[in-house]
């Protein structure tokens, strides 16, 4: 018994007397400097001084968001739809709940090309969920090869970590268009029609990561093991991916490998009743080459006239990794308006939320004064505003149109959307040359409207960029 008292009468003697070591060892401690002190605090209050104006405008900013308050009424006249050029846009589609805008935008522009050519109706389109289909499989395989590539780096490697933190997703850019279309063919929409899992894509596309996370644990242990062989861990791979398709035939139907289609003319008749394989409808109703398209884009941050290429940002494993011309605006431009004025779609991405008035479809740097709202300013310019992660390129769209003063100077834009025609101006964004400017970001352009001296420039050695640099995040 004593034994005991002595241990606890010693545990508490230990206890009281490492609280006063540490309450004497605090005494000499200065407090760092940085943190807000009380004379701080007295003088950020006066920047707030509680006058009439300043409770009035408190009172209204607390119930309102202050994109509705900073809305410029001066500015409101600045919109009109006229424009000096426009590419003839059919009927507005609508991605839905999905980040699914870099195909809508790429396969849009086929449509275009389709209806045109064959006078289809105008509501004809592509199918998506089809395309949707394979992208999802071929990215759950370019996620799980790139694990076996990687194995024998450790789990906190920085690329290790990229991988596992996306191992698949619903955006993308326009390679991707490219690839799939160019491995997978297409289909018309009425053949594989879209499905809630394709509409709504973020349930399924957890599920598909979740899976496919343990999966490449699996992986990685195997590759791991002594006398490990390359074919029996594409073996195992082919089993994981059969896995994946099932998950995606379940929930988005399975793909057709032969279908019959009625074609249309533009008042509804039908003109033509045939069988195709998804290759066979690609090669007569859109067979593209790729080849002669190339992405150029404005990024300040990073030099002007170079290619640059981004690790891993590609939807096949044996496909094209995304690269692209960086260029000034003043050289994008024209081939813009080229383009339009030959009557040819383009896709175009950009930061699309800023300055955006939602309910006209309007986006303008002078469409919100949240300076005036809030006695400040905010004065980033583009360089500035892409290198702090302020902005960068977040949906794509269909350039489609371009008003030119008497000059042949850009005015303002616009651009087919597909979030329904509903949205905007009759389902398009219209946008001022300004904007244009400052939150513009990439352009595919056909290579008969890229002017020699830059189709040149093209043929360098790209500039690897990682895959997790946040300009490259893909759109939605």
């Amino acid at each position: 018994m004593k034994a005991k008292y002595f241990t606890i009468a010693l545990v508490a003697l230990l206890i009281c007397g490492g609280a006063t070591a540490q309450k004497k060892s605090t005494k000499n401690i200065v407090a760092p400097t940085g943190g807000i002190t009380t004379e701080m605090m007295q003088q950020m209050k006066k920047s707030y001084t509680g006058t009439a104006s300043d409770k009035a405008l408190r009172n209204i900013l607390v119930t309102n968001s202050p994109a509705k308050l900073a809305l410029n009424y001066e500015n409101a006249t600045a919109f009109d739809s006229h424009f000096s050029n426009k590419v003839e846009s059919k009927a507005i589609t609508d991605q839905k709940s999905s980040g699914r805008c870099w195909m809508f935008t790429g396969m849009n522009v086929l449509r275009n090309k389709a209806i045109r050519q064959y006078g289809l109706p105008a509501d004809f389109q592509f199918s998506q969920a089809y395309l949707f289909f394979y992208d999802q499989l071929e990215k759950a395989n370019l996620f799980l090869q790139a694990i076996i590539d990687t194995y024998k780096l450790p789990m906190d490697n920085k690329e290790v970590e990229w991988l596992f933190k996306n191992p698949i997703g619903d955006g993308g850019q326009f390679t991707g268009v490219a690839n799939l279309i160019d491995k997978y063919g297409l289909v018309p929409a009425e053949v594989m029609p879209e499905t809630f899992n394709t509409n709504n894509t973020s349930s399924i596309g957890s599920l598909l990561a979740l899976k496919l996370r343990e999966d490449a644990l699996l992986l990685r242990e195997m590759a791991a093991q002594k006398g490990m062989t390359p074919e029996r861990l594409q073996a195992k791979k082919t089993e994981m991916l059969g896995t994946i398709y099932r998950m995606l035939a379940l929930t988005m139907g399975e793909p057709p490998a032969q279908f019959t289609w009625q074609q249309k003319n533009a008042k509804g008749e039908i003109v033509a009743t045939e069988s195709y394989t998804p290759k066979s409808f690609y090669e007569k109703y859109a067979k593209t080459d790729f080849s002669k398209y190339y992405m150029v884009m404005n990024d300040p941050t990073r030099e002007y006239y170079k290619v640059y290429e981004i690790q891993y940002d590609r939807h096949v494993y044996d496909g094209q990794n995304w690269r692209y011309l960086n260029l000034p605006m003043d050289d994008i431009a024209p081939m813009c308006i080229a383009s339009i004025k030959d009557s040819t779609m383009m896709y175009f991405s950009c930061d699309v939320g800023k300055y955006l008035n939602r309910d006209k479809g309007f986006m303008d740097v002078n469409n919100y004064d949240y300076a005036s709202l809030f006695g400040t300013t905010f004065g980033m310019d583009k360089k500035q505003r892409v290198s702090t992660f302020a902005s960068g390129s977040s949906h794509a769209m269909t350039l489609c149109a371009v008003d030119l003063d008497k000059d042949g100077k850009p005015l303002k834009w616009m651009v087919e959307n597909s979030w329904g025609s509903s949205y905007g101006y009759q389902g398009f964004l219209i946008m001022t040359n300004d904007w244009f400017n400052e939150y513009m970001f990439r352009v595919v352009l056909e290579e008969k409207y890229i002017p020699a001296n830059i189709r040149a420039m093209m043929d360098q050695k790209p500039i690897m960029l990682p895959a997790w640099d946040p300009m490259f995040a893909p759109e939605e």
